[in-house]
């Protein structure tokens, strides 16, 4: 899959990868610990180098998980391991608190058995931690060696733009990684936090590429699903489910991915992932997979280059659109031009 020439780096400072990362949170819950090593084996066999997990995953058994792993394969060399945290504090804590972070660091480093975090990542924002704490404590782990670099998943665009001039001005560590759901189907992280991860530097690496399997071409447009998916499971499963996704738009945008992959004679989702994986500013798309197959068959849209018409094509079908304020306005008067090579769109979102 990966050369060593394919490598991305993940911001200014972060570590290379390969453009696409391998998502754990299936492991342990939805996968077995037999079946997440064969995932592992094939990811680093096909040249994957980034494996993303956090101390929430199965309540930390996805790390157990990655960490037996790792420990197995001493003498071999090991991915870049990036993980989170925030949503198991202590009680009486909260989640990005000094005290919940030194924990959750501690905890993940142990269940991983590694002396350091390559990549951690804050899950999301706390509004009752002060930011400077927050920042603080990062840096803090960073001095003693037990992380390397830092990320943030799950902001709004003024939430990542405080985050990194509060970590600049209070001369902390400044984070170089951002984790946000993108896709076709969602591409709202457009309006405000892309643009600002671009103009900041920032590696972004998507979750949910294949929006819960919407893209992969699971679901149909008038038959609600069942059966061993995440939405024949569940089908009210979070942002991805049936009645939120199951729109217009939604079904004109898996027209065209659907087209395009019989035309190149590829899955739907190699089509989607790559679409995404060469988007501005994007370092590694996380891939996650309840099975092997699954995952070898996303591996196989490693080759897959989708020609300029193609690309436009599924980037005007999918454009969110610019509300006209402030948006379209600053675009206009202000030049600023993040939102054209983005490919946005007009009018209303």
């Amino acid at each position: 899959m990966t050369a060593a020439h394919d490598l991305r780096d993940i911001g200014r400072g972060g570590s290379a990868v390969s453009p696409f990362g391998l998502g754990t949170m299936t492991f342990g819950a939805e996968t077995t610990e037999q079946d997440a090593r064969a995932q592992l084996d094939l990811y680093v066999e096909r040249g994957g180098t980034l494996v993303d997990t956090a101390d929430v995953y199965a309540d930390g058994e996805s790390e157990r998980i990655v960490g037996r792993w790792l420990r197995d394969r001493r003498d071999q060399p090991s991915p870049v391991i990036a993980t989170k945290g925030r949503f198991r504090p202590p009680a009486g804590s909260y989640g990005a608190s000094r005290r919940a972070l030194v924990t959750a660091v501690d905890g993940s480093l142990t269940r991983l058995g590694v002396e350091a975090l390559d990549l951690y990542y804050v899950h999301a924002w706390d509004r009752h931690t002060p930011l400077e704490e927050t920042l603080d404590t990062l840096s803090g782990l960073v001095r003693q060696g037990k992380i390397h670099s830092l990320g943030w998943s799950n902001l709004t665009g003024w939430q990542l733009q405080k985050v990194l001039s509060t970590a600049r001005l209070g001369g902390h560590v400044v984070p170089v990684a951002l984790q946000p759901q993108y896709n076709l189907l969602d591409r709202s992280v457009e309006w405000e936090v892309l643009p600002c991860a671009l103009e900041e530097g920032l590696g972004v690496l998507p979750w949910s590429p294949l929006g819960g399997g919407w893209l992969a071409g699971k679901y149909a447009r008038d038959q609600r699903p069942t059966g061993a998916t995440r939405l024949g499971e569940d089908p009210g499963r979070g942002v991805e489910a049936y009645d939120v996704r199951n729109t217009d738009r939604t079904w004109r945008i898996l027209d065209v991915v659907a087209e395009l992959a019989a035309r190149l004679d590829r899955p739907m989702a190699h089509v989607a992932l790559a679409w995404l994986r060469d988007r501005p500013g994007v370092a590694s798309v996380l891939l996650g997979a309840r099975t092997v197959e699954q995952l070898r068959s996303n591996l196989d849209a490693a080759d897959l280059v989708l020609d300029a018409a193609d690309t436009a094509a599924l980037t005007a079908v999918s454009a969110p659109g610019l509300p006209a304020y402030p948006y379209a306005l600053l675009e206009d008067m202000g030049e600023v031009d993040h939102w054209k090579r983005l490919g946005v769109g007009s009018g209303g979102a």
